[in-house]
């Protein structure tokens, strides 16, 4: 993947007037890092693309220095939620936006190590070309580079604030020898991650395209759409965000959550922000370490954190989708302020709905049997914490949105990142 994200930083800069920060932030173990520093070297970048490979070292020196600039209270724990000891997909994110910030960037563009490019007619289908295309201009003036226009024309004078594609392949969670043990077992669990007041029929809808992706067709030519994206299009190995998105709020820094980085794609589009959807969709695959035992575990508790989050999260989406607009301020830019609000608001609703969460998890596993009835053994004496760091996650990340506004000034004074 280092090597065909260096070819896609390549034809950014050889397709369009920009320089291009090609940046890895890099969390492996030192002889990985070595030989992935390898690869690196073996690039060949174009005369516009600068390569950036960071160890977590070198990360943690950077967030130090920003986080000593902001002056910020209890400045431990912010670094903590920007380069946690556990996996966070959005701290590693959030700290690319910072690292943006600094770099002077005007946008981000991300990639993860588990995926790869289509290809089609000898070439490989980048996404970042619909993303430069689009991204940053005025709707109105965008609408001449993409296929089809699907937008109010209340929104045309707002800035093209996101553009994504999807993936196919593997699902993106990997919930696949669930279904292969037990379809029903499958849907019951999967159903979870829906507001606990939908009806059987919303569910089952959702069961139906969750973690699918764009199913398995392989690309075979360009078509986007300028629209208010929906979330379920898009995926957060594909997606491309302007500077006045990322640089007004984080990602939430939630630790062993699947899902936790898929925030801004719903602000974007309850904000009545313009996006462009594509079908440059990355291919994705799943690594073997989390089928393994010791991953499977890890794994599943990620997706069972992933399932408690949505209490919280569903509370916030809907009182987003709600403000609309109002969540913009007089430059169309998010008020971080409105969202952090509803943060704080969600960390007081009852967890009920997060024990039955539990509950139905438990059974489920159970009667699936083998590793997963190890599994649910396993976590029921952790129930309570789990029920804690769910909340705790809310908190961290309404923490986190009131002090990214002096994180990012204090990047940008902290300057170029080696």
């Amino acid at each position: 993947m280092i090597s065909a994200i260096g070819q896609e930083a390549n034809h950014a800069a050889r397709h369009f007037d920009v320089d291009v920060h090609l940046l890895i932030l890099d969390s492996c173990d030192e002889r990985t890092y070595a030989e992935h520093a390898r690869v690196v070297a073996g690039l060949d970048p174009a005369p516009n693309v600068t390569v950036h490979h960071l160890d977590e070292a070198r990360q943690r020196d950077f967030l130090r220095t920003v986080i000593d600039r902001a002056r910020l209270p209890k400045p431990d724990l912010m670094l903590d939620l920007m380069l946690p000891a556990d996996v966070s997909y959005g701290a590693c994110t959030n700290r690319a936006f910072l690292i943006a910030a600094a770099l002077g960037c005007r946008s981000v563009h991300r990639r993860d190590s588990d995926a790869n490019y289509q290809a089609w007619k000898g070439s490989q289908a980048f996404p970042v070309h619909p993303e430069l295309t689009s991204l940053g201009k005025r709707a109105a003036e965008a609408s001449a580079g993409v296929s089809e226009t699907d937008l109010d024309p209340a929104y045309t004078d707002r800035p093209v604030s996101m553009v994504g594609g999807s993936f196919i392949g593997e699902p993106s969670v990997d919930l696949g020898e669930m279904r292969r043990l037990d379809a029903a077992v499958h849907d019951n669990v999967v159903s979870l991650w829906a507001p606990g007041h939908w009806s059987d029929e919303q569910k089952r809808q959702l069961v139906e395209e969750s973690f699918t992706g764009a199913g398995t067709a392989p690309y075979t030519g360009d078509h986007s759409t300028l629209t208010l994206v929906d979330p379920m299009r898009v995926d957060m190995c594909n997606i491309a965000f302007d500077s006045r998105v990322y640089e007004r709020l984080p990602l939430p820094p939630a630790r062993n959550t699947i899902g936790s980085d898929y925030f801004l794609i719903h602000l974007v589009h309850d904000a009545t922000l313009p996006g462009v959807l594509h079908n440059r969709h990355i291919e994705n695959f799943h690594t073997p370490e989390r089928r393994a035992d010791a991953g499977f575990m890890a794994y599943q508790t990620r997706f069972v954190k992933f399932l408690l989050s949505m209490l919280y999260f569903h509370f916030v989406y809907d009182r987003m989708a709600a403000a609309g607009a109002s969540l913009l301020d007089d430059r169309q830019q998010v008020r971080a302020e409105a969202v952090a609000e509803l943060l704080w608001e969600s960390t007081e609703l009852d967890r009920a709905e997060n024990e039955w969460r539990l509950e139905r998890v438990d059974s489920a596993y159970r009667k699936l049997g083998g590793r997963y009835a190890r599994f649910a053994e396993a976590l029921a004496p952790r129930r309570a914490r789990l029920l804690d760091e769910a909340r705790q996650d809310i908190e961290d990340f309404a923490l986190l949105a009131e002090a990214w506004g002096p994180l990012v000034r204090a990047s940008r004074d902290t300057g170029v990142v080696t």
